[in-house]
């Protein structure tokens, strides 16, 4: 429920404060006095689209703050908790708008997006402008109101169309892939019997090149090492040696003073070894035979062929083969693999359609039920010859089933049914509306739901009727009227008057909450005029008292 609105600085608002109650509230008062500016107020701070200017002329910026009670279990909570955000009873909606367009929001005095404030405002309030018949006018929107009065869940029938159109897309691209791969199954064999052949190792190619450019230089380098073998072995590791027998059989008489001497050359003479040795093994490594030179290039070249043939990389060529092998298995298992995706298909298939007639047994009785219930609400509306009628046909299958819901009404009794858009008038449409809500809302607590001159094109006796549904509707729900009609006014539990003033050159809406003298005065206006009777105010009166 709204309790309060605050706004700063909005349009040719000051400083505005309203404090909502339950029931059926009403706002009156002269055509441009700033009612819708409530409205558009109450639609910034809910994030709704609007206005682009809000800022009052010669404001930095302009703020409006809404409180709302919500009681235990209010669908808010949910969407609290998945924002990450706390609360009690006690829900504060705060919007600025500065001067230059920037805007700023905050829930219960943290930072909002204006996405949160809109999916709040879905929980919080339901506003039925000047122009929400037109809604009714679009049968494509039927449908969701049907499903919202016999309280039809589509999210089963939503899933099985997901899961029969990802079945449905799953076969289409087997069924290309394997069309694909057909066509050109000579190819993938041809490609992987030839991959298959050279098999080719990851490293291959690099190793290959190192060792081609190693035996292209061979000679060269097997010359230099030939001559630093031939140095070692001149003697050099036997003149060491001898020096080491000469000094270890000295080393008696020199008390120590060789040790240091003998370490370093044990150690030389094993680095020559080790020095020998290597230098022995790369002379055999370059001994080879020239076939040896023209068989690895033949491998070398093979391998870079390939690869550009494929357009990989060398070291990819063996990931590519398994990739080609995979294409031809697909073709080899094809049909088997088709034949389970059709058999999920079908299983798919016979699972919406299942849902979709659960939902049109379902729909097909909420018609009857609404069609009893607008009966009974469209009497007291003084549209008690009008027969209203919740056609539901077949049409093409989509995620809420394979219905459409056309509602059509005959004004009068022999007339022939059609679409309200053609039959009904603006004020029909009106009263249409309202009791079309009637039957939609249950008991909604924590709910506002505003209706904006909706009584428009009615007067007199329909005017009450549709002031007193819309205090029957009250009863379940806090409901906030904007009127022009003094029956409504009249039935209101709580009345607000909007004016537009000049203070110091500057014009200014005020709201004021109106004790029942005031009423009276208000109401009188409402129809009279603005020279009010006694006769005026006497209607008036009674009006209240009815």
């Amino acid at each position: 429920m709204l309790v309060s609105l605050d706004i700063r600085d909005v349009l040719i608002i000051d400083r505005l404060s309203l404090a909502f109650q339950p029931g059926l509230n009403v706002l009156t008062g002269e055509t441009g006095a700033g009612k819708s500016i409530l409205l558009d107020a109450l639609g910034f701070v809910l994030g709704w689209r609007g206005r682009a200017e809000l800022v009052r002329q010669g404001a930095a910026q302009g703020e409006v703050e809404a409180v709302f009670e919500l009681p235990a279990g209010h669908p808010a909570f949910a969407v609290l908790d998945a924002a990450g955000l706390e609360a009690e009873g006690e829900l504060i909606l705060r919007r600025v708008n500065t001067a230059d367009g920037r805007k700023t929001a905050w829930v219960n005095g943290r930072r909002a997006t204006g996405e949160l404030l809109r999916d709040l405002s879905d929980t919080l309030v339901e506003l039925h402008g000047q122009h929400d018949d037109r809604g009714l006018l679009n049968p494509r929107g039927h449908r969701l109101l049907l499903d919202t009065f016999g309280q039809i869940d589509t999210g089963p029938a939503r899933r099985l169309w997901r899961a029969r159109s990802e079945a449905r897309s799953a076969l289409e691209a087997a069924q290309s892939a394997l069309s694909r791969a057909q066509a050109e199954e000579d190819f993938l064999r041809h490609a992987v019997g030839e991959l298959d052949k050279l098999n080719p190792e990851p490293g291959e190619e690099a190793t290959l090149d190192a060792r081609r450019r190693l035996m292209q230089g061979a000679e060269r380098i097997r010359a230099d090492i030939a001559r630093a073998h031939g140095a070692l072995a001149d003697g050099a590791g036997g003149a060491m040696r001898d020096a080491l027998r000469w000094l270890e059989g000295a080393s008696d008489k020199a008390e120590g003073r060789l040790d240091g001497a003998l370490a370093a050359l044990n150690r030389a003479i094993l680095e020559l070894s080790d020095a020998e040795a290597g230098v022995e093994d790369t002379l055999r490594s370059l001994d080879f035979n020239p076939s040896e030179l023209e068989a690895l290039e033949e491998r070398l070249f093979a391998i870079r062929a390939l690869a550009r043939k494929y357009g990989v990389l060398p070291d990819d060529l063996g990931t590519h083969a398994e990739t080609l092998r995979g294409r031809l298995a697909a073709i080899d298992g094809g049909v088997e693999g088709l034949a389970k995706l059709e058999r999920a298909v079908a299983e798919a298939d016979r699972a919406y359609t299942a849902e979709a007639m659960r939902l049109t047994k379902a729909r097909r009785e909420a018609a009857k039920r609404l069609d009893a219930a607008m009966a009974a609400e469209l009497a007291p509306l003084k549209m008690e010859r009008a027969v209203f009628a919740t056609e539901v046909t077949t049409a093409d299958p989509g995620p809420d089933g394979v219905d459409a819901v056309t509602f059509t009404v005959a004004t009068n009794p022999g007339a022939p049914s059609g679409p309200l858009n053609r039959i009904a008038s603006g004020g029909e449409l009106s009263r249409f509306l309202l009791a079309l809500k009637v039957c939609l809302t249950g008991e909604a607590p924590g709910m506002t739901l505003i209706f904006d001159e909706i009584d428009r094109g009615v007067g007199g006796a329909t005017a009450d009727a549709v002031g007193r549904r819309l205090k029957s509707l009250a009863a379940r729900a806090q409901v906030l009227v904007v009127t022009h009609s003094p029956q409504v006014a009249a039935l209101g539990g709580h009345h607000w008057r909007v004016e537009k003033k000049v203070v110091k050159n500057q014009t200014l809406s005020t709201v004021t909450s109106l004790p029942p003298e005031a009423r009276v005065e208000e109401i009188a206006r409402m129809l009279a005029g603005d020279r009010i009777t006694e006769a005026a105010r006497e209607a008036a009166r009674a009006l209240l008292s009815a």
